[in-house]
């Protein structure tokens, strides 16, 4: 008789517990799956932004191209500018072409597999390597931007020791074209630094 009274009382102890464990289990995933879902639909939302931002830059930078009269001493000159007489402006061009190309296979992986439900980051090693992609990218950018804003500076500015003019006045059209490709280059790199940051929070949160 005392194992038949002391039974009841821990089997309705022990159901209870029981319910509950389950109850968490099945909710803790859930949230955590939602999350990391918000977080690839960003990811994917960004990179997009970032491919019609740099996409945008080279448009503008190839095409710049203006002829107009330019008076150097009291003498006219005429004067053909185009994008591809300067070094500077031609990296800007490979860079953000060689993000275009890399935003656009990560795009197509991703998206494909946000589409099936599946994790747009499969492994670490892909994680390691998309990182080290968006971060050498993301250099690149501020390098190809800071190179063509020199250039562009100087064509706005002129030389004065040497009686250079500013080549900006009678070649507006090229010279607005130049400074906005270059503003859509360094809009790419902060879109790309915010993706470097959310790589960086993935590669934490799989230790």
């Amino acid at each position: 008789m005392i194992n038949g009274v002391n039974n009841p009382p821990d089997v309705g102890i022990q159901l209870p517990e029981m319910k509950l464990s389950v109850a968490e289990s099945e909710s803790r995933p859930l949230g955590r799956n939602n999350v990391d879902k918000k977080a690839e639909v960003m990811q994917v939302v960004l990179r997009a932004m970032c491919l019609v931002s740099s996409v945008t830059a080279v448009s503008l930078m190839v095409t710049a191209e203006q002829t107009a009269t330019i008076s150097v001493v009291g003498i006219n000159f005429p004067w053909h500018s185009k994008w591809s007489f300067s070094r500077s402006f031609e990296y800007l061009v490979g860079v953000s072409a060689a993000v275009a190309v890399h935003l656009i296979l990560q795009l197509l992986i991703s998206g494909s597999r946000l589409v099936r439900g599946s994790p747009i980051i499969f492994s670490r090693n892909h994680g390691w390597l998309i990182f080290a992609f968006d971060q050498v990218f993301a250099l690149a950018l501020i390098s190809a931007g800071s190179s063509a804003s020199s250039v562009s500076s100087l064509n706005h500015t002129g030389i004065r020791h040497i009686a250079l003019p500013n080549f900006c006045k009678p070649l507006q059209k090229f010279c607005d074209r130049v400074a906005t490709s270059i503003a859509f280059t360094f809009l790419s790199c902060f879109l790309l630094a915010i993706l470097v940051v959310l790589d960086v929070i993935w590669l934490s949160s799989k230790h």
